[in-house]
């Protein structure tokens, strides 16, 4: 392995803005280790690439023990980690916050909350301890983050709380040269906002086509602040389609 490449761990690697990431970083040189839960689609990720390398981690991020697996994985075989992309995650069926099951609001919190939190602390335990020291870590937050969706309790619960990991995260990284950021992304073209072209329920009780964007453009924000110097940092940065109902909405 050349001394100049990069290591980057992307989870939710296997479609969408994950998959859109790792294709930037790769095709920047990255060398990407691709986790989420199906080999299938991150194999299919893996196809697409132009340049760089890829190793294919099938990963649960609501299982402790899948996540302490990656990141061992990945410093077996690269022998350091210089940037996590905490990608992976879910929303809750669009339905009335009193009909919720704790299950529902569970499976949420595990994937898109806790999930995150175990990766962070796995990628702190190699960042601290590497030669060259240190690394970045860029949390997937949401436009969600800021103002909710009708319907979306969990899923606007747990992006308020992704946002409180990165301003912690990025504290406590503080000794150890580990940075942290978070990109909130509005309507990127993804199977997740493919729903949309029949129209998004808004606060009005209407339902209206919203606008969306080309995921390449988050990957594009999201290779920027990966590349950056670590005495350098992009704490917050929202990229969206500049016609949907974000500001205004609430």
């Amino acid at each position: 392995m050349a001394s100049s490449e990069k290591i980057a761990i992307v989870t939710g690697a296997g479609s969408g803005v994950g998959r859109a990431v790792a294709l930037a970083l790769l095709k920047e040189g990255y060398a990407v280790v691709l986790a989420g839960r199906r080999k299938d689609a991150l194999e299919a990720t893996a196809a697409q690439a132009k340049g760089g390398r890829s190793l294919v981690v099938p990963t649960d991020v609501t299982d402790a023990a899948s996540i302490k697996a990656l990141f061992d994985r990945t410093k077996q075989t690269f022998g350091r980690l210089d940037v996590l992309f905490n990608n992976a995650g879910i929303g809750a069926p669009a339905i009335n916050l009193e009909d919720l099951t704790v299950e529902q609001w569970k499976a949420v919190v595990d994937t898109n909350l806790t999930g995150p939190f175990l990766c962070t602390q796995e990628a702190f335990r190699i960042m601290k301890d590497q030669n060259p020291r240190g690394g970045r870590i860029i949390n997937n937050g949401s436009i969600s983050a800021h103002v909710p969706r009708p319907n979306s309790a969990p899923y606007t619960a747990t992006k308020h709380a992704i946002t409180g990991l990165t301003r912690s995260t990025s504290l406590d990284g503080r000794k150890y040269d580990i940075a942290c950021g978070q990109v909130d992304i509005g309507n990127a073209a993804t199977d997740m906002t493919a729903r949309m072209a029949k129209g998004v329920l808004q606060p009005t009780g209407e339902t209206k086509v919203e606008p969306t964007m080309d995921a390449v453009h988050v990957a594009n924000a999201v290779v920027y602040m990966a590349s950056l110097p670590l005495d350098a940092n992009v704490q917050f940065l929202t990229v969206m389609a500049t016609k949907m109902p974000f500001i205004g909405r609430g």
